[in-house]
């Protein structure tokens, strides 16, 4: 059973890997000219093409495009990736950074990146190539504030039980790349970006910031989130005055819907959670398992949506075996010190919902390879997790309470190691039914 639904999981990280998206969206049409996402631009003798990306697909998107383009323009570009992401690139530099917590590197891979936008000449084309991560891994500070004050917003928005809609929001009010402002910089060069989203509903104003895409939030939205999540007193006071000088139109506001500078940049969404979930659902199809799609737009606490999920299998009444299938994001309101992720967290949580029905299994994962700070990138869970637990001694409350989901399956068996899998789209949870035993 184990083995069906790891296969049913790995179909769906496949069917957004980088390989494969990028050589259905990069095309040589002819001589100096390319289709991307199926529009045809024309690159002068005279230009070349940049690239820069950032986020955990960052770097094999930028190798597949880099094997695409080189034979037949000049390259040049910058692209930042997580530790552990990176690969050889020929022509483009490449950066590791901390993620989910930015450190020196996104610093100067911020850096980097504005230094070379200025030398891209008005006929050049600009590929950007975003996934999700880059929130963190291109993280920059204002005039005042250092590094510490980042961190500490940034893991104060992560342990708050924020979405990532109100954590974008929040960052891209403290960076001169989000928002929209690379594509200002960028102005008047052609700007194409080709985005993977971690983000339900594909909004691509929340995806990696948008550093290409108009931001509609604003200072003041970000003081409401402040305000709900009880965070005025947990940030650094030089990141409130910033945002307070915002509200008050000291400093000016990221990119706009309707901005001139954005009429040159287009942005192509090439990758989501809905794929990989159709490609997820054929492939339990074919192991013969009677397939559906629950929701690729899931959000919420991951105890809420545990218990959605489980009575779901708990409510199916059709034909068996079966396979049901949703995606999205969950969030975990971290207040204890253990180690772990929203998926492990998840499964956890859902082994204690199904631990009296043995024809139910259920896997959360993320579909980068990485659950939270950890090398597992989710769990497998049935009726046996919680009497292994229970044989070791150990009591899932305890786990669950101190966030260490990690320790506790570590134990007792259960994590899904990939690695990274140089893709994002968010989680992928699976169901498999069998028939009850009588």
């Amino acid at each position: 059973m184990n083995t069906d639904i790891e296969n049913i999981f790995l179909a769906a990280v496949a069917a957004v890997h980088p390989e494969q998206l990028m050589q259905s969206n990069i095309i040589i049409s002819g001589a100096n000219t390319l289709l991307i996402a199926g529009i045809s631009y024309t690159i002068p003798t005279d230009g070349k093409i940049w690239i820069f990306g950032a986020g955990k697909a960052s770097a094999a998107m930028a190798r597949e495009a880099e094997q695409i383009l080189s034979p037949y323009f000049r390259l040049q570009g910058c692209i930042v990736t997580k530790y552990g992401h990176g690969m050889p690139l020929q022509n483009l530099e490449l950066i590791e950074a901390g993620h989910p917590i930015p450190d020196s590197n996104s610093i100067a891979a911020t850096v980097r990146i504005l230094e070379l936008s200025k030398l891209v000449a008005a006929n050049d084309l600009v590929l950007f190539l975003l996934s999700g991560g880059a929130s963190s891994l291109l993280a920059d500070v204002h005039e005042g504030t250092t590094l510490s004050d980042i961190q500490t917003v940034f893991e104060a928005l992560l342990k708050s039980g924020a979405d990532i809609y109100e954590m974008n929001i929040v960052r891209k009010h403290l960076s001169a790349i989000k928002g929209g402002q690379l594509a200002r910089l960028l102005a008047p060069a052609r700007v194409c970006s080709l985005i993977l989203s971690d983000v339900v509903g594909d909004d691509l104003s929340i995806i990696g910031s948008g550093p290409t895409v108009a931001d509609p939030s604003t200072f003041q939205d970000c003081m409401t989130i402040l305000e709900k999540y009880q965070l005025i007193n947990k940030i650094p006071q030089v990141i409130l005055q910033h945002i307070k000088e915002g509200v008050q139109g000291n400093i000016a506001e990221t990119l706009k819907p309707g901005s001139k500078e954005l009429s040159f940049t287009s942005n192509y969404l090439i990758g989501s959670n809905a794929i990989a979930l159709s490609a997820a659902e054929k492939t339990a199809k074919e192991l013969g398992y009677y397939s559906c799609q629950l929701s690729s737009t899931v959000t919420g606490n991951v105890d809420t949506v545990a218990k959605w999920l489980v009575n779901s299998a708990l409510e199916y009444k059709g034909t068996l075996p079966a396979c049901l299938l949703a995606g999205g994001e969950t969030t975990v309101v971290v207040t204890g010190s253990g180690k772990g992720g929203r998926n492990q967290q998840f499964a956890l949580t859902a082994a204690r919902l199904i631990e009296n029905y043995p024809q139910i299994t259920i896997l959360s994962a993320g579909t980068d390879g990485n659950d939270g700070p950890t090398e597992a990138a989710g769990a497998i869970v049935n009726a046996s997790t919680i009497k292994k637990a229970k044989d070791l001694q150990l009591n899932p409350l305890v786990f669950l309470a101190n966030n260490d989901a990690w320790t506790f399956f570590s134990k007792v068996g259960g994590l899904i190691i990939t690695g990274p899998t140089n893709t994002n789209v968010m989680d992928i949870m699976v169901v498999l039914i069998r028939e009850s035993e009588a």
